[in-house]
């Protein structure tokens, strides 16, 4: 489980107003209102993984930027499962600390789990990362290298360069010459900005609690029930340390809601045998874009990472190696902006990227139509063949990432 957060203090990094850019933060407070100014040349929208990346990077490169989170701790962002793949786990440097034992195995399930299909790599293929404790570290590394980090911060609107906010204080005034949006699936800042907006969303929720070690080595868990997950899967991630116990699906086909459906997958939940459930239980929920990137991702005023721009694998629904690759290159593209060259900003385009995306749109649409027990059976059956295992084995295991947005 991740640990609490700190209360709001000197040890918790949003708190340390320090740093080499901190001066060009600075407040402002008018004698007619009690509304607060602050000045950046970035501000950032959302403390998740993709803000808290494009946030360090762009204060690396000498920028000041203020980051903005509603919600009041850096754990109470979490949202994701939190499944890293390889190609994420080589390309970047993630503290291992905040990261679990390998996963070499997965195990795909019929609706009625009395069979399965096990598939198995030679490589170490993903690690869960303890969020709570990875945005904080992800924090204090922003934080030393010059950014603001504001918790407790609503982002309200825009007018012109004037952003406005509402925080513990009081109500903010925010000007800056570029505003990033890693605001979530459903951003308020694409709203603002005039960009594309997700419109294809699944919805997801999961239990996360401690375990004893059973066993079976560690194993990714997937079933395919359209009764439990329409349009999606159901899922147990057991790492032998922590287990993720969740469902995901269009919201419009749980007949009795998402949480109703997680109560009746985590009863009988396969992966668990041998394991003792212990301390609490922290749940999580949120909407998942699978429509793609969206095509129009960035204007004169700004641009959206994440799942604000639609950064998720339609197929998959994983969404850390896209969210990371293109809050990796935002960085580049408002560094060249803010040094006059504020066309770059046109060449920052989702729809030259989403180009290659078709044929993940194509099983994400074919997995859509998985809508009864007997198809999802006729689709099982065909995974089970020498030809399915190898498919799945491709998307699974295969070495294809995010294409690179640079």
């Amino acid at each position: 489980m991740p640990n609490p957060a700190p209360e709001h203090s000197d040890p918790n990094p949003a708190n340390d107003d320090e740093g080499p850019n901190a001066e060009r933060c600075a407040e402002v407070t008018g004698p007619e209102t009690r509304t607060r100014t602050l000045s950046a040349d970035v501000l950032v929208v959302g403390a998740g993984l993709a803000g808290l990346t494009a946030s360090r990077i762009l204060a690396e490169r000498g920028h000041s930027v203020i980051l903005a989170e509603r919600h009041s701790t850096l754990t109470t962002t979490v949202r994701t499962t939190g499944i890293f793949v390889r190609r994420t786990l080589d390309d970047f440097t993630l503290p291992p600390e905040c990261l679990g034992p390998p996963i070499r195995r997965v195990a795909l399930y019929p609706p009625a789990r009395d069979r399965s299909v096990t598939l198995e790599s030679e490589r170490d293929e993903f690690r869960v990362g303890d969020m709570g404790p990875l945005y904080e570290e992800m924090a204090r590394a922003a934080v030393v290298a010059g950014a603001r980090i504001l918790l407790g911060t609503r982002y309200t609107g825009r007018r012109g360069d004037l952003f406005s906010a509402t925080s513990p204080d009081g109500p903010l005034r925010i000007r800056a010459a570029f505003v990033v949006g890693a605001d979530g699936a459903r951003s308020r800042v694409a709203r603002d900005l005039g960009l594309d907006r997700n419109r294809r969303l699944l919805i997801g929720a999961e239990e996360v609690f401690a375990i004893s070690a059973g066993a079976e080595p560690p194993t990714f868990h997937c079933v395919l029930d359209p009764s439990l997950a329409p349009g999606y899967l159901a899922w147990v991630v057991n790492d032998g340390e922590h287990a993720h116990v969740g469902v995901a699906g269009y919201s419009h086909r749980f007949p009795s809601g998402i949480q109703r459906a997680l109560q009746r997958f985590s009863a009988t939940a396969p992966g668990l045998e041998g394991s003792e459930r212990s301390g609490e239980v922290e749940r999580r929920a949120g909407p998942i874009p699978v429509g793609g990137i969206l095509r129009r991702i960035a204007s004169p005023e700004g641009l959206l990472v994440g799942d604000a721009a639609g950064a998720v694998s339609p197929l998959t629904a994983g969404g850390l190696d896209p969210c990371l690759r293109l809050s990796e290159h935002a960085p580049d593209v408002i560094d060249e902006a803010l040094r006059g060259q504020p066309e770059a900003l046109a060449d920052y385009d989702g729809a030259a990227l989403r180009t290659r995306f078709r044929g993940r749109l194509a099983m994400r649409s074919a997995l859509a139509l998985v809508r009864t027990p007997a198809m999802a059976r006729a689709a099982f059956a065909g995974l089970s063949t020498p030809p399915g295992q190898a498919a799945a084995k491709r998307i699974l295991f295969g070495d294809r990432s995010f294409p690179d947005p640079a």
